[in-house]
């Protein structure tokens, strides 16, 4: 693939890998020296900024305007949006410099995370999602079909789907059960229960990192309160799942509708409950509703 700026796919991986990796480890440099302040975040809910935010966002900026002139960029901090320039392309950035803030500020040895993906026409063509604690990223380059796991040693392994049934594998919660409608409480609980799941498990912190345990088969599937979908966070998140066949069914009335992801430097508000899980899985999920 070949984009403005007589960049290919590869290069343009390459870089945006070093962008996630840079931005680790400033986050952590700041892990016992940050500063934080309150914000108002979107639906009103509180909300939080850090100095390891901003000069991880301050990375990021740096390395797009220098690397990838006159294209867009939406960013969390200071809700900043550049519009490309380029003529004749629809393409942007999105940037999530520290993805779990409040866990970041608990100083949490798990679920911070740092995100960033790459937009075109609709399309999200690359995208890479960094663990802040174990170094850890995930994430594909445009032109490529596979989605790799790469530690801390730069050993990369690639990603498959898990299709252990669901009845033998857990559902993450983003919220406490009773948050939930019954319809989705029903299908979250245990099969005991009759539901579709072995067992439930609640996460919070960073949902880069609770889905990224999704693509590598740690769990069978992610639930989501309605919520807003923030670029930073729907773009990597729903691009790196999407390449890997995992499919948005949302809940509507109580009952289960496959959701096309839509990709845009607004985002988009999803008023419904929703499930992330394997296209192969989903016959086995829906029986649940029934």
């Amino acid at each position: 693939m070949t984009l403005p700026g007589s960049i290919n796919g590869n290069s343009a991986g390459i870089i945006m890998k070093e962008m996630v990796r840079r931005a680790i480890f400033a986050i952590r440099r700041q892990f016992d020296t940050f500063v934080s302040s309150e914000k108002v975040g979107y639906d009103n809910r509180e909300d939080f900024v850090t100095t390891a935010d901003r000069a991880a966002q301050d990375i990021y900026l740096k390395i797009l305007a220098e690397c990838f002139p006159g294209y867009g960029v939406v960013a969390e901090e200071d809700k900043l949006s550049i519009e490309c320039t380029i003529e004749g392309e629809d393409l942007f950035f999105t940037v999530d410099p520290l993805d779990g803030t409040k866990a970041f500020m608990r100083r949490q040895s798990h679920a911070i995370g740092t995100m960033v993906a790459l937009v075109r026409g609709g399309e999200v063509i690359g995208a890479y999602v960094g663990d802040v604690m174990t170094h850890e990223i995930y994430g594909f380059r445009p032109g490529s079909e596979s989605v790799w796991r790469t530690t801390e040693y730069n050993a990369s392994v690639r990603l498959s789907p898990n299709l252990t049934p669901l009845r033998r594998s857990d559902v993450s919660l983003r919220n406490e059960p009773w948050s939930y409608s019954e319809s989705m409480r029903k299908v979250a609980c245990g099969r005991q229960y009759g539901g579709a799941f072995r067992g439930m498990q609640v996460a919070g912190g960073s949902i880069g990192i609770d889905v990224a345990r999704l693509w590598k088969g740690e769990i069978g599937a992610v639930v989501l309160e309605p919520f807003y979908n923030t670029p930073w966070d729907y773009c990597p998140v729903m691009g790196i799942s999407q390449r890997l066949g995992y499919v948005q069914i949302e809940v509507i009335d109580g009952r289960p509708m496959e959701v096309e992801p839509a990709y845009s430097m607004q985002g988009t508000k999803r008023d419904h409950e929703c499930i992330l899980v394997h296209r192969s899985h989903v016959p086995e999920m829906l029986a649940a509703f029934e």
